[in-house]
């Protein structure tokens, strides 16, 4: 059995904050979701990919104001994962937490972060705990999927309350973690879809996947977003697969980015020859996994 991981925004990636907001569709109704259903289906494959999710009110604690004659004013960021018979796994999706504005880019323009890590989940290839993109910049997330049962403390500062004058914030913090404790697996796959900036990406991207997949003692799986979307926007690409000893197990292609465009020609920002749509396989091996956990117990001590 496979699991096709897919990136961050992998249903599209829009000029501006408006088109973000008027192309988001529901999964129920989006061509994109729907796609990817019959072709999981069809081909007995799990995947695991990141969308834009409009909100409703049945979906968000986001107050009314937030919609205007039935547009969109908000979205999630949102992985889903969908089960090789083609059906959508609701409670195995995740929306983004912690939200990327750096330098002109604004994600919180038009992206609400999510409140709450979701329990890691069974699928043919693992366990898989899911997390997006920036939130690789904070090993806690990692760690707590990781963890044998999930750490009140660490949820409960991960939870953050609508109302903060409540008295039941942190009691309905650590109740959701008590709650998810019922069913809860440590992760054996962290993952991280993502659509770096190419000066980040370079700096930071494969420093941090292998930090994550050490601390966490996990196969960490990062597809990326490659090349130039618009005038404005190129993602970094250089998917990649760690294993919970932080070696690179499989690299995909990146993004040219001196000046010269490379050996191949083109400009900066464009993908290298071949990055586009290239996929590739690698076998998440599981008793290694177990062999790493049991030499060097760290997850054993998040108890």
């Amino acid at each position: 059995m496979q699991v096709l991981f897919l990136p961050e925004a992998a249903d599209y990636i829009s000029l501006t904050a408006s088109e973000s907001l008027s192309l988001a569709q529901p999964q129920s109704t989006s061509p994109f979701v729907l796609g990817l259903c019959s072709a999981a289906k069809a081909h007995a494959c799990g995947i695991h990919v990141g969308i834009h999710e409009p909100i409703s009110d049945s979906s968000s604690s986001i107050s009314s104001s937030n919609k205007d004659g039935g547009k969109t004013k908000k979205l999630f960021n949102r992985v889903i994962y969908i089960t090789p018979e083609g059906h959508v796994q609701a409670s195995a999706s995740y929306d983004k937490m912690h939200v990327f504005d750096y330098g002109s880019l604004r994600e919180s323009a038009t992206v609400e972060p999510g409140t709450r890590l979701t329990p890691p989940f069974e699928t043919p290839v693992g366990v898989i705990g899911s997390l997006i993109c920036f939130d690789l910049r904070f090993p806690e997330a990692a760690v707590a999927l990781a963890a044998q049962r999930p750490p009140p403390a660490l949820y409960n500062k991960m939870t953050p309350c609508r109302d903060a004058s409540s008295s039941s914030c942190g009691e309905s913090a650590v109740t959701a973690a008590e709650t998810a404790g019922e069913t809860w697996k440590s992760a054996q796959i962290i993952t991280y879809p993502s659509a770096f900036t190419i000066r980040t990406g370079r700096a930071h991207w494969e420093t941090l996947l292998r930090a994550r997949a050490i601390e966490a003692q996990a196969w960490v799986v990062a597809s990326a977003q490659v090349g130039r979307h618009n005038d404005k926007r190129a993602s970094y690409g250089n998917s990649l697969v760690v294993d919970p000893w932080g070696k690179v197990r499989l690299r995909l292609g990146g993004v040219l980015w001196d000046k010269g465009g490379g050996d191949g020609g083109g400009s900066v920002g464009e993908a290298e020859p071949g990055a586009v749509g290239q996929i590739g396989f690698v076998e998440l091996d599981m008793d290694m996994l177990e062999r790493v956990r049991r030499e060097m117990p760290l997850v054993r001590r998040l108890l």
